[in-house]
């Protein structure tokens, strides 16, 4: 009681109020998540534990939170707009019935997806009205469940009565209108910051609003992730997300007959098995800032560059004229580059389908004793990559978190203010952490340094600067002498002789050159294969087309991987030449490449093709010249695989 007097007429404080009702939502919620969890106990309970039920708990709260402002949004602005007028009895009811119905709502999507988790494996997403909305006796199966599990609407019913009992409206008297406009407009004024950090999940610069792919970094498992989130969550984050439809553009068997994913092997050479990996996805590493692969390009001498180190290394390893990225942003190189998954109309990262069953090199290399780590220097929930990454079965997960831990590197003070730690202590770091993992092991690096704003840091300035208008060349040279410098300080530890080494960039970024410009130049980037031992023969191939999705296939081949698994790519080191591909996507258009021809369709039609080798500026279309069928064809299998299996979960091999 005292507590109370110490705080008199709190009931008159409208954000007082809105702070009552809001914690009892979020009490709602958390029962409907128990219940949820006893409902499909033995899906949850045998791999429980109290460390990791504190970090779902974590992740609960963080989900919870954007959903609960998505709802309560029109509620908290009626309740805190300062108008005095407007506290009458009347005016409390209607913002009683905004409160209670978006709640309500909310607690029967939750209750609903108790049940409906165990036909889907996942929460509901927007999908489910286009999954639902042609059937026509959709009533009757609810009705028919409502029947079977009469104890979910026992439970709402009685959170529905806890919501509408011990909701709260302020005092209609205003006895002093100043102290009133001045508390009303504060707490508006508050609002606004923390209902935006809130809904997107973050305060940290730099990073995008959580998506339901982000709930994997609080969980072990996938299917864990259903936990953390809520179902209003799913459904308001994908609203607007293009579902992925079946295109139907031939009978499953034809489908299959002309494209398969489900990849394997063509010869198991066991030389190589046990030997670590270490890929460095570079930031913005576009072909054209690598004097390598442009000496052809200008009559006048080679196209120096920015890379110096890159030269040296192509120099020295395989690598491929034609190499393509399948996305145009980092959260697009992740799955290309690391399960095989190109990107199709939207990034993996924002749909529904990064919920679904995945492999990649850590999750497949695991059964064979492989150890794994992902470095990323950004916040640990930058970009989703943490989140991925423990989707796909990295053991360890390295980001500013881990670097500031470390006394040894200067911590905080290292940041580049926007995206990440700079990349030479990152990399040395990063160098550290491997020395320090058990044998094999596969490690991944993805450089920041190299990105809009295009800063470096200070003490190089003067020694890196802008080259041929790009403001991104100065950027490139630092983050070569970085790698550089991470070669240098590896190449003494006994694991380097025995590793395989990819190098590769996520997209490119700022062109100079016409034939980086083009709608397939803004796609070409460097695809390096390196191994100090020289098991892997140094070429410069121009027979072969190479894409990111490429790479999962072609280490697993060159380890001696004999399983079968899913991969939208090939393997670079045994299959034929001609039968090798590229595949990306950009504002509507599929642009697909084999042989000397790249097709481009929009789903329906082909709108153009080009012999990408003979006219890199893509000048001349001659659709009408040539017989594109073959490859359209082609083309439309891939598409209706990528669509069935993003839709069924069928993105590894059961």
């Amino acid at each position: 009681m005292k507590i109370f007097k110490s705080v008199p007429n709190w009931s008159c404080l409208n954000i007082s109020v809105a702070a009552w009702n809001m914690f009892m939502a979020y009490v709602a919620f958390m029962l409907c998540r128990v219940v949820f969890f006893l409902v499909n106990y033995s899906t949850f309970a045998p791999y429980m534990s109290f460390e990791l039920f504190c970090t779902m708990l974590k992740g609960a709260l963080v989900f919870d939170t954007s959903a609960l402002l998505y709802l309560n949004s029109l509620y908290l602005l009626m309740t805190l707009f300062p108008c005095h007028v407007k506290e009458n009895k009347l005016y409390h009811e209607i913002s009683k019935w905004v409160y209670f119905i978006p709640n309500i709502a909310g607690v029967a999507a939750n209750l609903a997806d108790s049940v409906y988790f165990q036909y889907t494996g996942r929460r509901t997403t927007i999908t489910v009205f286009d999954e639902f909305g042609n059937e026509n006796n959709i009533l009757s199966i609810i009705g028919i469940e409502v029947l079977r599990h009469w104890y979910l609407v026992v439970i709402f019913a009685l959170i529905a009565f806890m919501l509408w009992k011990f909701f709260k409206n302020p005092s209609c008297c205003v006895k002093d209108k100043i102290k009133y406009y001045v508390i009303q407009a504060l707490s508006i004024i508050m609002l606004v910051p923390v209902a935006i950090i809130g809904i997107r999940g973050s305060a940290v610069a730099g990073t995008r609003p959580i998506t339901i792919s982000n709930a994997n970094q609080y969980v072990n498992r996938a299917v864990e992730t259903s936990v953390v989130l809520n179902t209003p969550f799913s459904i308001i984050r994908t609203i607007g997300k293009e579902s992925f439809e079946d295109p139907c553009y031939m009978s499953n068997e034809e489908m299959e007959k002309t494209f398969s994913p489900v990849m394997k092997s063509i010869s198991v050479d066991t030389l190589n098995r046990g030997k670590n990996v270490v890929i460095l996805i570079v930031e913005s590493l576009g072909k054209e800032y690598i004097g390598f692969y442009n000496r052809d390009l200008h009559k006048d001498g080679m196209w120096k560059g920015y890379a110096p180190f890159m030269d040296s290394i192509a120099a020295n390893s395989l690598t491929y004229k034609y190499s393509y990225a399948n996305g145009r942003k980092s959260m697009d190189a992740m799955p290309s580059i690391l399960s095989a998954i190109p990107m199709f109309v939207e990034p993996f990262f924002l749909t529904p389908a990064s919920l679904n069953d995945l492999s990649g090199l850590p999750s497949l290399l695991a059964p064979k004793g492989y150890t794994s780590a992902f470095f990323h220097g950004g916040h640990n929930i930058s970009m989703g990559f943490s989140a991925f990454a423990q989707a796909i079965g990295y053991d360890m997960y390295f980001g500013l978190d881990e670097y500031e831990k470390d006394k040894n590197y200067g911590g905080y003070a290292d940041f580049d203010g926007k995206w990440a730690i700079w990349d030479e202590p990152f990399l040395q770091f990063s160098a550290d952490r491997m020395n320090e993992m058990p044998k094999p092991f596969v490690a991944t690096v993805f450089t920041a340094t190299s990105h809009h704003p295009y800063k470096i840091p200070d003490e190089y300035y003067g020694i890196f600067v802008d080259e041929d208008n790009l403001e991104i060349s100065k950027c490139i040279k630092y983050a070569d002498m970085s790698i550089a410098k991470f070669f240098d300080k590896i190449k003494g530890s006994e694991w380097f002789k025995n590793t395989v080494f990819v190098i590769v960039a996520d997209h490119t970024n700022q062109n100079r050159l016409a034939e980086y410009k083009t709608d397939l130049g803004l796609f070409s980037i460097p695809i390096i294969f390196y191994t100090p031992d020289g098991s892997i023969k140094p070429d410069y191939r121009d027979d072969v087309i190479a894409q990111q999705t490429d790479i999962t296939p072609t280490i697993l081949s060159y380890l001696g991987y004999e399983m079968e698994y899913v991969g939208f790519g090939c393997d670079l080191m045994n299959d034929e030449p001609s039968s090798t591909w590229a595949v990306n996507y950009n504002n509507g258009i599929y642009q697909f490449l084999k042989g000397d021809i790249m097709l481009q369709f929009d789903g329906e039609k082909v709108k153009a093709a080009y012999n990408f080798k003979s006219d890199p500026l893509l000048k001349h279309n001659i659709a009408g010249e040539v017989d594109c069928s073959s490859m359209e064809h082609e083309l439309k299998a891939i598409i209706q695989q990528y669509m069935q299996r993003m839709n069924g979960n069928n993105l590894v091999v059961r």
